[in-house]
């Protein structure tokens, strides 16, 4: 069975990569990681990863330490030791080969993975890494299917790993120049500044396409240093500059399977939570109907929603030849949704009883302030209610069938709304206004909105799963926008 292997840039996203169908995901460890912009894995985190792989025993937990390591960094690494050690790792991905015999011996019953960034493309090298106890190599991203298969036939014991989704950098294999050339900031220590999403004019002399080509007379202007040019060499077997693609190969995976692939890697350590739960749900589906565990119409719908999620126009790379990865573009699409609210745990009886109490004690409370009142006071309190809906005292109130749910907020969302819920075990279902409400933990009353990072509980006839998402359509979505929220 191939391997689904997703991103996981903090302990939120690792969770949801689990729950969303991931065999193994991927994490970073501050200073360590060459994404550095991910929040990565710091203090005592590694008590919610031992939760989580107690909750997910079959599921893996693979480490990036693929920064070029200069001698600080080694330095580092040793006096980190002892804390890598309370992580339940199964696997390092390494670049740098200096750190091997450290590893090898702190951690002998973790795997080594050969990093992308190693740019492993030949079946010599694999087993070169092999007989340096490597168990598996994450091929460089310039590996056609046809190499790949030539790999496995060579080298059979040792396991190999390509990516299928998301971004690409421009560089061979990631062993990017431009960002620390043009902002001081390297690539190989992970704080690239994606200089390869800026926007360039192409420029040069008057002269033929292939003498010029191969002369270093062409130029890349950006438009913010527009006095700059950077000249552009193109040689016989490679030519620059721009990926403005992403990869997909969610129609492909019977071919990486046929390959010789063992796993299949999603890009994004740097993306959301929205992201990561259903590119890796797409993905999780489109597997299973290759392996007969589903059919390809009930596959289709996860698949779809790919294209709900902000995206680059596709490509294989250089799966099948490099003319598709050649070829530049400008078009983008972004999310039509924004991510509102993230479910928690059902409330069982008697915490919905506690609810309930709290509920008739809040508006017992504020019944006999009313009654209280001087009448006229009283009065002016009721319009006051009238205008600002806001303050009224409503309790939640049992219905049949209906099911009271922990929930956190990551946007600002209303009832007066039509939302989606998405899961890991339906593609979305609809609630309009009336078929869903908020309620306060702290009162047990109705809410009319509730904002960022706030708990409330939703209230539904929905059965939602463990993970469950909730979405509501973006007002100011525009096709061919990308706003660069993570979406």
């Amino acid at each position: 069975m191939i391997e689904l292997l997703s991103p996981a840039g903090n302990v939120e996203k690792l969770s949801y990569a689990y729950a969303y169908g991931a065999d193994a995901a991927y994490i970073g460890l501050k200073k360590f990681s060459l994404r550095v912009k991910a929040d990565n894995f710091y203090d005592d985190e590694y008590k919610k990863v031992i939760e989580l792989k107690k909750k997910y025993p079959d599921k893996k937990l693979h480490c990036a330490l693929n920064i070029s390591f200069h001698n600080k960094d080694i330095e580092n690494l040793k006096a980190n030791i002892d804390y890598f050690k309370q992580y339940p790792i199964d696997a390092f991905i390494v670049q740098d080969i200096g750190v091997v015999p450290l590893l090898q011996k702190e951690f002998p019953d973790a795997q080594l993975h050969v990093s992308t960034q190693a740019s492993c493309i030949n079946y010599e090298a694999v087993k070169m890494y092999r007989n340096m106890g490597f168990s598996r190599v994450v091929l460089g991203r310039e590996a056609s299917l046809k190499e790949i298969r030539e790999i496995k036939d060579a080298v059979p014991d040792m396991e190999l790993e390509a990516f299928c989704h998301g971004a690409m950098c421009i560089a061979y294999a990631g062993r990017c120049l431009m960002s620390a050339y043009l902002t001081g900031r390297s690539a190989q220590a992970g704080l690239c500044s994606h200089t390869c999403r800026w926007e360039y004019d192409l420029l040069s002399k008057p002269e033929g396409a292939k003498e010029l080509a191969e002369s270093g007379r062409l130029f890349l202007r950006e438009h913010e240093r527009p006095e700059e040019l950077f000249p552009v060499f193109e040689g016989e077997d490679f030519t620059a500059i721009l990926s403005s693609k992403d990869i997909r190969m969610i129609e492909h995976l019977k071919d990486m399977k046929d390959a010789g692939l063992d796993s299949l890697k999603i890009e994004g350590r740097m993306k959301s939570v929205y992201y990561v739960a259903l590119v890796t749900r797409a993905y999780r589906k489109a597997l299973d109907a290759l392996e007969g565990k589903i059919t390809p119409e009930e596959a289709g719908p996860f698949i779809d929603e790919l294209e709900n999620v902000a995206h680059r126009e596709s490509t294989t790379g250089f799966y099948y030849s490099r003319v598709d990865a050649d070829e530049t573009c400008i078009g983008a699409s972004d999310s039509k949704y924004v991510l509102t609210a993230q479910v928690g745990n059902e409330l069982k009886d008697e915490k919905f009883d506690e609810v309930l109490s709290l509920a008739g004690e809040t508006y017992g409370a504020f019944k006999k302030e009313l009654d209280e009142m001087h009448p006229q006071a009283r009065e002016a309190r009721l319009k006051d209610l009238e205008i600002h809906t806001d303050r009224r005292v409503v309790p939640l109130e049992k219905k049949e069938g209906w099911r009271l749910y922990e929930c956190t907020a990551v946007n600002k969302f209303s009832t007066d709304m039509e939302i989606e819920f998405v899961s890991p075990d339906f593609v979305y279902k609809k609630a309009k206004p009336g078929e869903w409400q908020l309620v306060s933990p702290d009162n047990g009353c109705r809410l009319n909105w509730v904002c960022d990072s706030h708990p409330c509980l939703v209230y539904t006839n929905i059965e939602l799963p463990e993970s469950t998402l909730i979405r509501v359509e973006d007002p100011e979505y525009k096709p061919g926008i990308i706003r660069d929220k993570g979406r």
